[in-house]
């Protein structure tokens, strides 16, 4: 999925459109199940907060990955659940084959048609919602929204995404397609991964009393360059469980070198296993290292 360049032609709603992002910003011009031209010129950015639009239709109670930070790596795109209600009109029949929905994540404000090219970063999914019916009015709904490190998704955007609602119905062709947006339904953070690898302590078995080295090294996700470069600079805590225990605790905290390296020097007393956690940041994901057993004689 490149730049989108040239004109597109208007696609028809039964056929599933083009989607596509500037690399460089991370900008999205259209979900896969919706009609899209990338001729059109900016778009129109609207700042509602409730439903605005052609359709009634309103998006409530929308959770995004069970409302947990969203971690994605460095090359593997991740495919986010969505679930959520969707209330609409008595005599508006959702299950029309011209009918269709869907979450997305925005950064600033929402897009004003899916007939527009979109100027600022939004996420979609590829697929439209799927909804079983739970009255004359309403539905539950599930989708799934597609992060693509390096292409949809690039590093100055970790950070809090808006949550948002997307219904359209019609042929865009015939000129009658009718669409509704609705912004302002909740946060979702996206953070870059990062990687401890496991906690290595030596020597092993060591005399009590006597000095152990433990080591890792941590490294971070670049969606830019879609590679796991060091991170430097960052505190991480080293921490032990006695044998025969069930709890961690802290022993001392370490910064990670320029090289992402993590090394410290500890006195060994009893049995048990020492590992490293980082405790992550607003824009990277937490991450604990596996562990690593010491025999001490």
């Amino acid at each position: 999925m490149g730049a989108v360049t040239g004109a597109l032609a208007l696609t028809a709603f039964a056929v599933p459109a083009v989607y596509a992002a500037d690399e460089a910003n991370g900008i999205a011009t259209s979900p896969r199940w919706a009609p899209v031209t990338a001729a059109g010129g900016p778009s129109a950015f609207g700042a509602a907060t409730a439903a605005d639009g052609d359709l009634d239709v309103s998006f409530s109670g929308m959770k995004v990955n069970g409302g947990k930070p969203i971690v994605v790596g460095a090359t593997k795109h991740r495919s986010v659940p969505v679930t959520y209600t969707l209330t609409h009109a008595a005599d508006l029949d959702i299950t029309d084959e011209d009918f269709a929905n869907g979450p997305f994540l925005y950064l600033k404000s929402m897009p004003g048609s899916v007939l527009d090219e979109f100027d600022e970063p939004v996420q979609f999914g590829e697929e439209e919602a799927t909804c079983a019916p739970t009255s004359s009015t309403t539905a539950s709904c599930k989708a799934s929204i597609e992060l693509y490190p390096g292409e949809s998704l690039v590093n100055s955007q970790a950070t809090t995404w808006k949550v948002g609602g997307l219904a359209f119905q019609g042929d865009p062709l015939g000129g009658d397609l009718k669409e509704t947006w609705q912004g302002k339904l909740g946060t979702s953070k996206v953070q870059r991964q990062s990687k401890l690898t496991g906690a290595n302590a030596s020597p092993e078995p060591v005399r009590k009393g006597s000095t152990i080295t433990v080591t890792s090294k941590l490294t971070r996700a670049d969606w830019n360059t879609n590679k796991f470069p060091a991170y430097g600079g960052q505190s991480v805590k080293l921490q032990f469980k006695k044998k025969g225990t069930s709890t961690y605790t802290d022993v001392k905290t370490v910064k990670s070198s320029s090289k992402g390296a993590l090394k410290t020097t500890v006195k060994a007393t009893v049995d048990g296993t020492y590992r490293f956690v980082f405790a992550g940041t607003s824009t990277t994901a937490a991450v604990t290292s596996a562990a690593d057993a010491v025999d001490v004689k």
